[in-house]
């Protein structure tokens, strides 16, 4: 297996998905979150595309902490970073439930907090994309890896 490298600079990182397991594993995952079947909190999120203006959808790991709700991008700035960026609002369904959601961008300082819990629930699935961060990272080593983890906190949508 492949470890996937990411950007280097941590504002811009993205790890790119190299394994075809990847690839199937979320096709897995978002075919059973569409028919209603949800694997520790996951969804299917679709938001519009910035470019082309057309719906694309992706599943992700939907994080509650503290009554609060979060996603939280382990491989960095991808394509549903960089559309939920530009529309703010997107759609999170489990099977025929859909809830449109309002999201907003922590900043980096505010992020370490959510990674830990996030690796303490999702470690196992996403340890090769966080380059060595587990949920037993030093504050520190959590706060210097916070830029390259987008983490955005979900609000119903108005």
């Amino acid at each position: 297996m492949t470890t996937p490298s990411p950007s280097p600079d941590p504002a811009t990182r993205y790890v790119r998905p190299t394994e075809r397991m990847d690839r199937w594993f979320n096709a897995s995952v978002r075919w059973l979150t569409e028919h209603g079947v949800s694997l520790l909190g996951s969804r299917v999120l679709t938001v519009r595309g910035r470019r082309s203006g057309l719906p694309r959808s992706t599943p992700v790991n939907l994080l509650v902490h503290d009554g609060e709700r979060y996603l939280v991008a382990p491989r960095g700035n991808t394509e549903w970073v960089r559309n939920v960026r530009a529309a703010g609002e997107a759609e999170l369904r489990v099977g025929r439930r859909v809830e449109r959601v309002r999201l907003t961008e922590l900043p980096a300082g505010e992020r370490p907090v959510v990674l830990r819990v996030y690796l303490r629930r999702w470690g196992w699935e996403v340890g090769r994309f966080v380059e060595g961060l587990t949920k037993a990272s030093s504050e520190d080593q959590l706060a210097a890896a916070a830029p390259g983890f987008p983490v955005f906190r979900l609000a119903p949508a108005a």
